[in-house]
């Protein structure tokens, strides 16, 4: 008899095929990256790491040559080394960067990791206000971090940009040993230089190295195509990022380095800014995770191979124009756009100055159709997390399937409406109710055309 697990995840593909994903935050994998997820390497334990020399040696069967490693704690690693290798290799030559450790479960595991290699528990954290765009693990005081470290907040100007001028205030006023730049709702390009400049003060002003870091988790798919700038090329230390948004790979996390490569067994003699990859290895593993996923480490090679060829170019560069094209036509149906449209893959919307309404009734009100985007709390939003003002959106899952600048026309057409019927309602049983007949309608437009662009893999 099939498990009902199985008929949930039929359900669910129908879900994804019959919709369409809005959410920044989310895409689809190839059919390669699922096979590798779903191999025979969830089987194999990998404690350590894989021998890191020659990984600058091209073309790749030189790579994933077998390298005798001392790093591991496991027999058996023969093949498991082999596929590190060319994710590490893959990774470093994507975003051009020194080391890359490929071990972290997720984002969040990668920044954490990132904090235990260079600092001490009440060290001071310089880090983008959630309130403004920030993540989680920059600051929550729901998070462990935060109860380990102190952050001191950022924001964002009244153009939605970030407030390097504060920036720069509160780098000098406090003895910062992290400057972080990183979001999860920002539509604009930061200005790396700008932000190394600070650190450049704040190191002479306090005496002491300071790691510069970017958690570029959302636009690494863009930076890995070369149409967003790369943090790493204007001094940063340190750059993090999941590896399943616009980089389009399996769910999990990436730490890219630049620096001195060296054992991860041995002992490292000076905590420096230039043996930060060697101390990051030691952070990741056995500092903050025991057993890496191998087989989510291979669907990540996978991915990286797949971002490495030309088309991976051309898809990101449709995500930007999808984007801006999908902001355009929203802004010409009355939304309200943080910053005024946007530079990426990602717009913020307030449906409180737009329509009067607030994100959560809007989101829930959407689904009822099939899109799916986040209610997303604004600069100086009061609603909290479960009744903000606004909705974060984005294009890199609908790009992925096919969707161009003439159906974001549509979609914004289907946005508008439901945020006119929404006008007035407090609870979505009762929208739901009082507009069976137009949610009727617009679920099957909605299907209808998703089911003209094919979920990949499925």
């Amino acid at each position: 008899m099939k498990d009902l697990v199985f008929d949930l995840i039929d359900q669910e593909k129908v879900r994804q095929s019959e919709g369409l994903e809005l959410i920044p935050s989310e895409n689809y994998v190839s059919k390669p990256v699922l096979e590798a997820m779903g191999s025979v390497l969830t089987n194999k334990y990998s404690e350590g790491y894989p021998n890191f020399d020659g990984l600058t040696d091209w073309p790749e069967e030189k790579i994933a040559e077998e390298k005798l490693s001392n790093y591991r704690y496991y027999g058996g690693q023969t093949n498991v080394d082999r596929i590190e290798r060319l994710a590490i290799a893959r990774a470093c030559k994507l975003f051009n960067a020194d080391h890359a450790n490929a071990q972290p479960h997720s984002g969040a595991n990668a920044n954490e990791a990132v904090y235990y290699s260079w600092l001490n528990p009440g060290d001071q954290i310089l880090a983008m206000n959630l309130g403004h765009g920030g993540h989680l693990t920059h600051g929550s005081p729901v998070t462990r971090s935060a109860k380990i470290y102190k952050f001191i907040p950022y924001g964002t100007d009244k153009n939605g940009d970030l407030d390097y001028d504060e920036m720069e205030r509160l780098a000098l006023e406090n003895d910062i040993k992290l400057l972080l730049v990183g979001y999860s709702a920002f539509m604009k390009i930061p200005n790396f230089k700008r932000v190394a400049e600070i650190r450049d003060k704040a190191e002479k002003k306090w005496g002491h190295e300071i790691l510069l870091m970017a958690d570029m988790a959302h636009v690494a798919g863009l930076i890995a195509a070369g149409i967003h700038d790369n943090p790493l090329k204007f001094g940063f230390n340190v750059m993090t990022t999941t590896t399943h948004k616009t980089l389009r790979g399996p769910r999990g996390g990436l730490i890219l380095t630049m620096g001195n490569v060296g054992s991860p067994i041995k002992k490292v003699e000076e905590k420096t800014l230039a043996n930060i990859p060697t101390l990051v290895d030691k952070a990741v593993f056995p500092g903050t995770q025991g057993g890496p996923l191998e087989h989510i480490i291979a669907a990540k090679a996978v991915a990286f191979g797949e971002a490495l060829k030309p088309e991976f170019k051309t898809y990101a560069k449709k995500i930007v124009k999808n984007a801006k094209t999908l902001a355009e036509e929203l802004k010409k149906r009355g939304f309200v756009l943080q910053g005024g449209g946007t530079e990426n893959h990602l717009i913020l919307a307030d449906m409180k100055k737009s329509f009067n309404i607030n994100g959560k009734i809007y989101e829930k009100a959407l689904d009822l159709i099939g899109l799916t985007l986040n209610a997303n709390a604004l600069p100086g939003d009061k609603g909290g997390a479960f009744k903000p003002n606004g909705v974060r959106l984005g294009t890199p899952a609908i790009t992925t399937r096919g969707l161009g600048e003439k159906e974001m026309v549509k979609i914004a057409e289907w946005m508008e409406k439901i945020a006119k019927l929404c006008q007035g309602y407090e609870k979505i049983r009762d929208f739901e109710k009082d507009h069976a007949e137009e949610i009727k309608t617009l679920r099957e437009e909605v299907k209808t055309l998703s089911l003209k662009f094919p979920v990949p893999g499925i």
